[in-house]
C-alpha cells in the first residue's frame, strides 16, 4: 500500500463545498454554464488556487486560469484541469475532481517545497458540457482560437444568447484576441476525470490509464410535414414530422448497434415537437443527435448511413429536412510521452494500470489539437454519470489525484534535487 503525498480529506472537502453550490437533491447538481451559480462556483475555485499559490484570473471566455511560475518562465506550460460547470440533472463529480485534483497537485507541491521546472497552470474551463447553448468545449475553444461564427448569439431554453451571458459572468468578447493563447505556450495537457462508464468497475480497479477520445458528432436535425387535424387526415395522405423523426431514431439505435462489440454509440437526448397538441399532426420536429466512435472510418460510415436513412424517410413521408453540424471532431489519442509518464508514476504507486478508450468527450479533446495530451480516470459507481446516483469513493479518487501529482511532478521537473519531494 503506497501512502499518499496529496491531502485526500481537502480533496474530498472541496469536492463536498463545491457540491452545495447549484444544489438540486441531496447528491445532485444544476450548475449551467455561465450562470450564477457557475460564477458562484468559478470564484469559489478561485480562492482555493490562490490558496495553493497560483496567481488566478477569468478571461474573456470565462475561463479560470492559476499559474505557478517555474524556473524557465518562458518555457511551454504544463497544464492541469477540467471544469466545474454541470448538466441540468447532474451529480458532484464530472468535472470537478479533475479541477480539484489539479488544485491539489499544486498545492502539494507548494507544501513539499518543489519548484518546478517550467510554468504549471490550472485551468477550469468555461462550458465544457455545452447543454445550455447546444455546442460544447466553449472556453477551451476559445483560448485556442477555435470558436466559430455565430457562437454568441446562440440561445438557451429562455432565449438568452451566450453573449448576454458571458457579459454578465464577467467575459468580454471584445477582448477575445487578447485572451488567446498563441502556440507553443503550453506543452502538455493533462486531465483527471471520472470515468462515466463501467469498465474501470468491471475491473475492480480504482483508477485507469486513458488512450484516446471518441470522436463526437452532435447534430440538430429539424424535420418539416403539414399540420393537419388528427380526426380527420386520412393517414395516407398524412405528412407526420414526428412519424418521421421517429424513424429516423430507432434506424440511429439500429446502426449504433449493428457491429456487435464496437464502441460505436448513437443517442437522441432532446426532441421538440410542434405544434406540441394531441389532435394535430406534428408539423415540425427538431432533435438532437449524437453519434461517437473511436474508430474514424467506422463513424464516417455510420453517419452516410445515417443521412441517407434522413434522407430516405423524408422521401417516404413527404417531409423536408435540414441538418445543422454543431460539432465534429475526429477522434484523438494521447500523447505516447505522456502515457508513459503516467505509466511510470502508477509503477511507482504499486498500481495496477488497465488501459482504455473514453466515449464521452472532454477538454482534452480540444486542446489535443494544440499540444501533447493525457488522461487518468477514476472509477465511478455502475458507471453512472450525468445523473446525481454518480458516485466515486474518496479512496479512488485520492489514488486519482495522488497520481495526477505524481505524473506531473515528472512532466514539469526532472531535478534530482526536488524527486525527493514526491516521495516524502
Amino acid at each position: 500500500m503506497f501512502g499518499y503525498t496529496i491531502n485526500a480529506d481537502r480533496v474530498e472537502a472541496r469536492i463536498n463545498q463545491l457540491a452545495q453550490i447549484g444544489k438540486i437533491s441531496e447528491t445532485g447538481v444544476c450548475r449551467l454554464a455561465l450562470s450564477k451559480e457557475d460564477r458562484e462556483a468559478v470564484l469559489l475555485v478561485k480562492s482555493w488556487m490562490e490558496e495553493a499559490g497560483l496567481a488566478a484570473r477569468i478571461d474573456a471566455f470565462g475561463n479560470l486560469i492559476g499559474r505557478m511560475e517555474g524556473v524557465h518562465h518562458d518555457a511551454p506550460a504544463l497544464m492541469l484541469g477540467s471544469h466545474v460547470d454541470t448538466q441540468p440533472y447532474a451529480g458532484r463529480f464530472d468535472g470537478i475532481i479533475g479541477v480539484v485534483g489539479a488544485i491539489e497537485t499544486v498545492q502539494t507541491m507548494k507544501e513539499q517545497g518543489v519548484v518546478p521546472a517550467i510554468p504549471v497552470e490550472v485551468a477550469a474551463f468555461c462550458d465544457e458540457e455545452g447543454c445550455r447553448f447546444n455546442k460544447g468545449l466553449f472556453g477551451v475553444r476559445g483560448l485556442l482560437g477555435k470558436l466559430e461564427e455565430g457562437e454568441l448569439e446562440r440561445t438557451d431554453k429562455n432565449g438568452v444568447t451566450r453573449r448576454q451571458a458571458l457579459l454578465e459572468f464577467g467575459g468580454d468578447p471584445e477582448r477575445f484576441k487578447q485572451s488567446e493563447y498563441k502556440p507553443g505556450q503550453v506543452g502538455t495537457f493533462l486531465e483527471l476525470h471520472i470515468e462515466q462508464g463501467p469498465v474501470l468497475e468491471s475491473l475492480e480497479q480504482g483508477v485507469g490509464l486513458v488512450t484516446g477520445i471518441s470522436g463526437p458528432i452532435w447534430w440538430t436535425v429539424d424535420m418539416y410535414g403539414f399540420a393537419g387535424h388528427a380526426g380527420s387526415v386520412p393517414m395516407p395522405m398524412r405528412k407526420d414530422a414526428l412519424v418521421g423523426a421517429a424513424k429516423v431514431i430507432a434506424g440511429l439505435n439500429a446502426l449504433a448497434s449493428s457491429e456487435p462489440g464496437a464502441p460505436t454509440v448513437g443517442t437522441v437526448g432532446t426532441l421538440q415537437v410542434f405544434p406540441d397538441s394531441r389532435n394535430i399532426i406534428p408539423e415540425h420536429v427538431s432533435f438532437s443527435v449524437d453519434l461517437r466512435d473511436i474508430d474514424l472510418e467506422r463513424r464516417n460510415r455510420r453517419e452516410a448511413a445515417l443521412r441517407e436513412l434522413i434522407d430516405s424517410t423524408a422521401r417516404e413521408h413527404g417531409l423536408t429536412y435540414e441538418i445543422r453540424e454543431d460539432t465534429v471532431s475526429d477522434p484523438r489519442y494521447c500523447a505516447k510521452r505522456v502515457k508513459d509518464t503516467i505509466r511510470a508514476a502508477a509503477g511507482e504507486m504499486g498500481l495496477a494500470l488497465p488501459e482504455l478508450m473514453s466515449g464521452p468527450f472532454h477538454d482534452s479533446l480540444t486542446m489535443s489539437y494544440y499540444c501533447d495530451y493525457g488522461m487518468i480516470f477514476v472509477r465511478c459507481k455502475d458507471g453512472i454519470s450525468h445523473n446525481p446516483k454518480e458516485f466515486s469513493t474518496k479512496e479512488d479518487i485520492a489514488a486519482g489525484t495522488e497520481l495526477l501529482y505524481r505524473t506531473a511532478f515528472r512532466l514539469c521537473t526532472a531535478s534530482p534535487q526536488v524527486e525527493g519531494a514526491a516521495q516524502a
